[in-house]
């Protein structure tokens, strides 16, 4: 990833493997760390998706579990970054959007008008934040702290315009399994996707918040409803007869 020497930007871009995604949150965690993210707050977040399925091996009814790591999309055309009434929100040569903070007015536009959930409002800066691809990281030769602890090595990244880096040779080898999530929004984002659709069932897209930050609380509960429907409830449990006592 040693870009110092180099006379044209990078061009960093990601792809995440839902196929391997086991739901661990190292990412968030690590992400937290890394940024001192306050409690409730996220720049990485990893949803949760039960949901009612097929048992491959009896074709019993069962249960699964999908995830989603969300984080900011680095959006080549980012609705964000034209939102914001004080142009604290920029682009840099190699494609991050970044937040001034001594810029940022705390309109709270560009939380509205970003369809992931990628930016809240800092409760101790009090200015916007979001995930830029750990750029302090970067700089310093360092791959962004998400990619560096998974486990499962969900995170492909690097410079879209090497064909060796890790995020191009992910995008050949997969091809068109690749795909922006919620593409309805036209966002062209550099955070793309393997899985959608087929490890993780797209009506997860809707989990991710447009207009709002992500809600610390919204896990898998809320498809709990979902399930209940496809399955009949237990049924009651007969009370154990009880001993007659002895006089």
């Amino acid at each position: 990833m040693n870009n110092a020497s180099a006379t044209v930007s990078p061009q960093w871009g990601m792809a995440v493997d839902l196929e391997r995604c086991i739901g661990c949150h190292a990412c968030s965690v690590a992400c937290k760390v890394e940024n001192a993210v306050s409690l409730g707050f996220f720049r990485t977040k990893v949803y949760y998706y039960d949901y009612a399925a097929t048992n491959p091996f009896n074709r019993q009814p069962t249960t699964k579990r999908a995830f989603l790591p969300t984080l900011c999309m680095q959006c080549t055309d980012a609705p964000c970054l034209d939102a914001c009434p004080t142009d604290a929100i920029t682009r840099g040569a190699d494609g991050i959007v970044h937040i001034d903070a001594d810029v940022c007015d705390r309109s709270r536009d560009c939380i509205k008008a970003c369809p992931y959930g990628a930016i809240h409002i800092d409760p101790v800066s009090q200015v916007a934040d979001k995930c830029d691809f750990c750029a302090h990281r970067l700089e310093a030769d360092m791959a962004p702290a998400c990619v560096e602890v998974c486990p499962a090595g969900v995170f492909a990244f690097g410079d879209l315009k090497d064909p060796a880096s890790p995020v191009s040779v992910f995008n050949a080898r997969h091809g068109t399994q690749v795909k922006a999530m919620k593409a309805e929004e036209k966002t062209r984002p550099r955070v793309q996707y393997r899985g959608l659709g087929t490890a993780v069932p797209l009506a997860m897209e809707k989990k991710v918040p447009k207009g709002r930050a992500h809600d610390p609380l919204s896990y898998e509960t809320d498809t709990w409803d979902q399930l209940k429907a496809a399955f009949s409830p237990a049924p009651a449990s007969t009370p154990h007869p009880k001993t007659p006592r002895k006089a």
